[in-house]
Parts: structure tokens; sequence; C-alpha cells
């Protein structure tokens, strides 16, 4: 088994709002760096891990990306440990587009981003969050295929993942009351929106008393444009079908927007549904590393799925790299059990029903007594979660066996306990500790000081030292080489991709 985490993260300023400043030049070139990047704007840093063969190797290599990047920072900034951003400006030019130079593909890049914005804001884009990226061995799907008389490798690991993604996503309520960590959000956020948040005590912060991620719901990456397609999981070639009607298909209100402003000045891809494959937001995906010159479709066309890639996942803001060994533990046991557990084909109706569980969990989920609608009827949402996590026991015993430890069945046992008791859950602790310290403003900048001195203490091994700068000089010279290579103008090369 194989993990990698990508993990985003907003740079602030000392005042609390975000930062205007461009991307620290000394880690190299955000277009071609293979490790540290950005999401959507300037700020939004995103820092990739390789694959590793264990849980250590893969946050000890997201603790050491960390540690570089709070080296380059200037002006006293921090990085921001929430999921829902720091303040941020009422107008959309002061958070700026992330700038991959002037290549066309860079080019690309960045006008995809000003598509989003101006399809829904750029404030919502400034969320941040972590993809847990998981690969499950050969030898297991080799053993299985053979016991079950499979033919096809490819077909039959494709089959397995898709069964995985569809019981990940009806336990996705399960997934944001235990690692929720997002029920409260600035006032700058909500600023000329409408919502259904109540101010937290006398502070600038809204919250939900008993939300658990306001990130996955309406105030978040969910949106309605989004929720009336039709892209299911069943088989690779239906999803993949699905993801490209999508990018096909004008929609009226993109067309309404134009992909040219006024001037003539491109401002999105294009006015379909989906400008790109990556803007279709589900809390999972299946996942093939694609080539340069392939999009994450036809990677998955060409050699089948290679990895899941969980994305319901919240920054933990009480950890200095956003997540915990108990977390990275929880999700692989998470996955397994949706693996071999019985897995129907997920239909329209299902998933509607689904919608409106992730809708009460997001809002309500640690409220008493709050029932989710499952093939059973209504269920109380403890149950439920208790009933699983049971059914978990076997998987973490096993996953300790085999590595001779006992961090998978301690994961799953501090699970249970939030499972009992909401108080010891992510986001019942970020509500009594913003009452306590004056907001989440004030919580996330205490945090941001504090994870950013015990990262500064962490020191690099020589060898990684030297590799971590040899990265950020030859991605440099990688974006160098692209800018002199392009052979057409950009007008010409958007005008071949639209």
């Amino acid at each position: 088994m194989q993990r990698g985490i990508e993990k985003e993260g907003l740079r602030m300023q000392p005042d609390g709002y975000s930062a205007k400043t461009f991307h620290p030049a000394k880690l190299g070139s955000k277009l071609t760096h293979p490790y540290i990047t950005t999401d959507y704007s300037e700020n939004l840093l995103e820092l990739i891990t390789k694959p590793m063969p264990s849980i250590k190797q893969a946050l000890d290599m997201l603790r050491d990306l960390h540690v570089l990047v709070h080296r380059s920072l200037e002006n006293d900034e921090l990085i921001w440990p929430l999921s829902m951003p720091c303040m941020t400006s009422d107008t959309d030019s002061d958070i700026p587009l992330a700038d991959y130079g002037s290549s066309n593909i860079g080019k690309l890049k960045t006008l995809y981003r000003s598509g989003l914005g101006v399809r829904y804001g750029r404030k919502m884009q400034t969320i941040a969050g972590l993809h847990y990226n998981l690969s499950i061995g050969d030898d297991l799907f080799g053993a299985w295929q053979h016991a079950e008389g499979a033919k096809d490798l490819t077909a039959f690991k494709n089959d397995k993942y898709l069964a995985l993604i569809r019981n990940f996503k009806r336990l996705t309520p399960l997934v944001l009351y235990l690692l929720g960590a997002s029920p409260a959000v600035c006032g700058t956020f909500v600023s000329g929106r409408q919502h259904n948040l109540i101010p937290l005590g006398t502070t600038c912060s809204y919250h939900q008393p008993n939300g658990t991620s306001l990130r996955m719901g309406k105030l978040g990456y969910t949106n309605s444009v989004q929720e009336d397609l039709d892209i299911r999981y069943n088989h690779l070639d239906e999803y993949i079908k699905g993801l490209r009607a999508a990018i096909g298909t004008p929609y009226a209100d993109f067309e309404a927007i134009g992909v040219d402003d006024a001037h003539g000045v491109p401002i999105q891809i294009n006015n379909h549904i989906l400008q790109i494959e990556n803007e279709y937001y589900s809390p999972i995906r299946p996942k093939q590393t694609a080539t340069a010159s392939e999009t994450p479709t036809q990677a998955l066309q060409a050699r089948g799925i290679a990895y899941v890639e969980f994305r319901a996942i919240d920054l933990d803001p009480y950890s200095d790299i956003g997540i915990t060994s108990v977390t990275a533990c929880f999700l692989e046991i998470l996955a397994l059990y949706c693996l071999f557990t019985d897995s129907p084909y997920l239909m329209s109706e299902e998933e509607k029903r689904l919608n409106q569980n992730i809708d009460i969990i997001v809002n309500h989920g640690r409220q008493a007594g709050i029932a989710i609608d499952t093939d059973f009827g209504k269920e109380n949402l403890h149950d439920w979660i208790i009933h699983h996590l049971t059914q978990m026991q076997t998987i973490a015993d096993a996953f300790d066996a085999h590595h001779g430890s006992n961090q998978y069945r301690t994961a799953l046992t501090m699970m249970q306990g939030k499972a009992i008791n909401p108080d010891f859950t992510l986001s019942a602790q970020i509500i009594a500790d913003s009452h306590r310290v004056g907001g989440t403003w004030a919580l996330g900048k205490l945090l941001a000081q504090k994870h950013q001195t015990e990262l500064l203490s962490h020191a690099l091994s020589r060898v990684d030292e030297a590799e971590f700068d040899e990265l950020a000089r030859t991605s440099l010279i990688e974006q160098a080489q692209l800018e002199a290579t392009d052979t057409i103008g950009f007008d010409d090369y958007l005008k071949a991709y639209r």
C-alpha cells in the first residue's frame, strides 16, 4: 500500500488578512516544482508528498515541506491552519490568481482559475483542504482476482476501486462527523452572502453551533450547478462518459458571463458546465497518473484506476501539518472497509439521499438525536457511526498484526470515543476554543504562531536540504524552458484548446 498527501494552506498577514505577496521565489517554480505549488490563488500553498510505503514517511515529508515554506516566509507571514479562510477582502480583485508564468500551459492554468472566480467568486476558492491519496497493492488485488477467477487485472482493480468509492460516498457523513473541522467562519467570508449561520458570541465569527464541516456544504465547495450532473461510479466507462459530457455541454449562466471580457481578454476557458475535468468536485475521485499530454480521463481510460483521492478531509488546525497519524490510520482502515464491504451500484435516487445526509451532517451533525436516511429508513447518526466503526475492528487488527504495531487499533478507539461523545470531535473543540479566545480568527492566529515556532525548530538533514535546493533550482530552469519553447501565441493556443 502506498499513500501520498496533498495539503493546502493560506498564507496570511500578521493583521489576519490573507497575504497579497507573491509565492516565495526561493521555493522555486510553482508551475514545475513537484512538491511545492499553489492551488487557486497566489497565496494558497499546496504541498504534495511523494507516494510513500508508510504513514510515518508521508507525514515526515509533509513536515519537511512545511519547514521549507516557513523558512521562506517574509513580512511576518504565517500559514492559516483552518480550512475556512482567514479574513479576506470583499473585492475579488484583492484575491490574486495564482500566476504560473508566460508559457501557454502556465497561462491556461491561470485562466482556469479566473474562470472559477467569475463562476463562483474568488472567496470560495480560498478554502483549504487536505487530500489523502491511497493505492492498494497489486499483491492484494492479484490474490483476490485469482480467488474470484477474474481474467483481467486492470478491469478487476477498476471494479474494486469503484466499489470502494461508492461506499465512501455512502459513509461521507461518518467522515464529516469524525474529521470535520470547519464549523465556523470569519465574518468577512460571508459578507454579502445569504447564510443561516449565527454569530459566535460577541466575536466577528459566524458558526453552526452543531456544525461539522461548512467546507463541504453550500458555503463551501458544493454548488447547484454540479448537483444536477449525472456522473456515476458504477463502471469506469460510465464515469468517464459523464465527466466528458459535462465538459462538452454549455451552461446558460456561464454563457451569459462570456468567455472574454469587454476588451477581448479571456476570463474563462469556455462556457461549459465544467471548464476542465478537475473542476468537478466530489468527496472522492478515481485517479491515474497522467502524462503531460493527457487529461485525467484519458489517463484513466488508457491505464485504469491506480489510486483513490479522499477529498472530504478538513485541515486539522491543531496539527502543525494539518493531519495527524491517527487520522491517517483511520482513513486507511476506512478505505479497506469500503473496499471489502458489499457495494451495490449507486443510482441517482440514492445519490440525492446521500447529498441530503451530507447537508444534515454539515450543519447539524453534533445535534443530539440527529438522524440520517439509510437503506433501513431513518437511523440515529451516532448509532449508525458506532455500528460501522465496530465492523472496522477486524481491519484495524489486521493492519496492526501486519505492521507489528498498535496504531490502527488506537486510531479506531479514538474515533469510537468521538462517536460516543460529540464534545471530543474537532468541530466541537474548535467552537469551544473559539469562544474561549475570542473567535476563529484569534484561535487561528494563536495556532498559526504555535505551529510556525515548532516547525522552525525542526532541522532537515543535509541530504534533504541539498535535494530541496536542487529541486527549486531545476524547477525554475524547467519553467524557463517551457516559456522559451512555445511555438504559438496564447490566443492561438487557447483557440485550439477550446
